[in-house]
């Protein structure tokens, strides 16, 4: 399976819509997914919407549980890799991450307010 870098700075807003789920390398006796290192693996939805565009939804897994990522939160993604699988007649891509962080807040542009709103003698 080949690996395809993402351009992370082309995808827009990224918000976290399904929280982080630990993985599973067998449902019926419920053993975790881990990696080489016996590290588990989440996966987590994340909404992607670039402007003037409508969100894509794409789950993606990380090694280790992402501190802070819960619904709702806007999330910073690094290390953002694609893969093109298929499995007989079904194919698709996934997504595999360094790491999901919660983003900075943003800050909203500071208004001035004119010299003659401003209070003072009337």
């Amino acid at each position: 399976m080949q690996s395809i870098p993402v351009d992370i700075t082309r995808l827009g807003t990224m918000t976290c819509i399904v929280a982080p789920e630990v993985r599973l390398a067998n449902r019926e006796t419920g053993e975790v997914k881990t990696n080489r290192e016996g590290v588990p693996v989440y996966t987590v939805g994340v909404a992607v919407r670039q402007e003037g565009r409508r969100a894509s939804i794409i789950e993606i897994s990380v090694n280790g549980e992402p501190v802070g990522v819960a619904e709702g939160v806007r999330v910073t993604v690094t290390g953002l890799v694609a893969f093109s699988w298929a499995m007989g007649d079904r194919h698709g891509m996934s997504f595999r991450a360094d790491s999901i962080t919660p983003a900075p807040p943003v800050t909203p542009p500071a208004t001035t307010v004119p010299a003659s709103r401003k209070g003072g003698d009337a």
